[in-house]
């Protein structure tokens, strides 16, 4: 019996949408931009030392990704998201009760136990789309990703509202019981296709001549190529601009002149655009090429970010937003881009090594931010550096190609 006709009776929309339920939950990675100002107040910190929080916590999601990726690739998705689930919940529950007397355990709670668990779900539920969606790699991506942004924009109200009635620690706690229920609950359904899984009536394109589709590589392979490298840049390079604006959204608005109410609007355009590029350019790379893509957004990064530090009142909001939708098309794109070079059998641990490259511009943008914030008042030169950055990007990505063949 193939696989095809093994998985007929199990519906392979069902692991998308309870993963897409997941990821939900951890686009609250998104809404720091929220917490931000608070946890500055409460715990008497300077703004660099508060975005190191967000910081640490991308970061540590990489590893997560890395390591949780490794187990489900080896073992089943299962586990490793529930479990990633219960850290994640720890984490954000115990910093509910950090106090500005030992301020440092927040980056531990939240940044790090709290981003581990996140990575630990957020490659291994992109893993799992993608292999039950072989027939729409790009698209299915950016429908689990964009549901990542999509959390921000659901959580941001919430926040706000219990930030305003149970302050910024309880606000940590009541999200941790949010994200218990829901990835145990829908970690309990999630599983892979069976191997050599294909839809029915579908077969895979004939391979370009060279092109990395036709094998899967394992992480020792994959590491062995300059792609890897290259990619892992780009990836470093392309999201400097939206990791820059994120945790300081509100921050941005504000200094713009707007209100607190209408800076804290600027949180929700970031991550709903965030949300809707993940899923827009995720479609569009199916047709127009990843590399294509990529170069279309690093264009838009660079041209965009500088004038979201330069303009004044609303019209921040709409250069927040193109930062925003470009950097969701990066995150909906570059996880196809590795699929698509090192396939798809190691796809976890694959990807959530990619995502160092990620981690890595994460502590670089978000210090770079804060840094220049807390020196001169403004993000000009901060935001010069990442057009900067993107530019470099374009350099790299004109360069790249698929790597060759495995011998055999």
């Amino acid at each position: 019996m193939d696989a095809t006709v093994k998985s007929k009776t199990y519906n392979r929309w069902i692991p998308v949408f309870a993963c897409i339920a997941i990821q939900l939950c951890l686009g609250t990675a998104y809404i720091w931009g929220v917490f931000q100002p608070e946890v500055v107040k409460t715990l008497e910190w300077s703004q660099q030392q508060a975005a190191l929080t967000f910081s640490l916590l991308l970061v540590i999601l990489t590893l997560g990704s890395t390591i949780g990726g490794r187990i489900q690739d080896k073992l089943r998705p299962r586990p490793v998201i529930i479990g990633g689930g219960i850290l994640l919940a720890v984490g954000f529950f115990w910093a509910g009760f950090v106090t500005k007397d030992m301020p440092w355990l927040l980056w531990i709670a939240y940044g790090a136990l709290g981003g581990f668990g996140m990575g630990m779900t957020y490659t291994t539920t992109i893993a799992v789309c993608q292999k039950w969606f072989p027939d729409r790699r790009g698209f299915i991506t950016g429908v689990i990703v964009s549901a990542l942004g999509f959390g921000g924009l659901l959580f941001t109200p919430i926040a706000s509202a219990l930030i305003q009635h149970v302050g910024v620690m309880e606000t940590f706690k009541w999200f941790a019981l949010i994200f218990l229920a829901v990835t145990l609950l829908c970690g309990l359904i999630i599983k892979n296709p069976p191997e050599g899984f294909k839809p029915k009536g579908w077969e895979p394109a004939a391979p370009k001549k060279g092109a990395a589709h036709v094998q899967d590589f394992t992480p020792r392979e994959m590491l062995k190529t300059p792609q890897f490298y290259m990619i892992t840049v780009m990836l470093m390079l392309a999201s400097a601009a939206g990791l820059m604006v994120i945790p300081f959204a509100k921050v941005l608005g504000v200094d713009g002149g707007l209100s607190v109410e209408a800076a804290t609007i600027g949180v929700m355009v970031i991550t709903g655009f965030n949300s809707f590029g993940r899923l827009f350019w995720g479609a569009v790379s199916d047709k127009l090429g990843r590399k294509k893509t990529i170069l279309i957004l690093l264009v838009a990064a660079a041209v965009s970010i500088p004038f979201a530090a330069l303009t004044q009142g609303y019209l921040i909001l709409v250069f927040i937003a193109l930062v925003g939708f470009s950097y969701g098309g990066f995150l909906g794109v570059f996880p196809a881009l590795t699929a698509d070079y090192f396939g798809i059998k190691s796809m976890g641990v694959n990807y959530g090594i990619v995502l160092l490259g990620f981690g890595a511009g994460a502590v670089v943008s978000a210090f770079l931010a804060g840094y220049f914030r807390d020196i001169s008042g403004g993000f000009v030169t901060a935001f010069i550096i990442a057009a900067c950055a993107a530019i470099l990007g374009i350099i790299l990505t004109a360069f790249l190609k698929h790597p060759k063949l495995k011998e055999k």
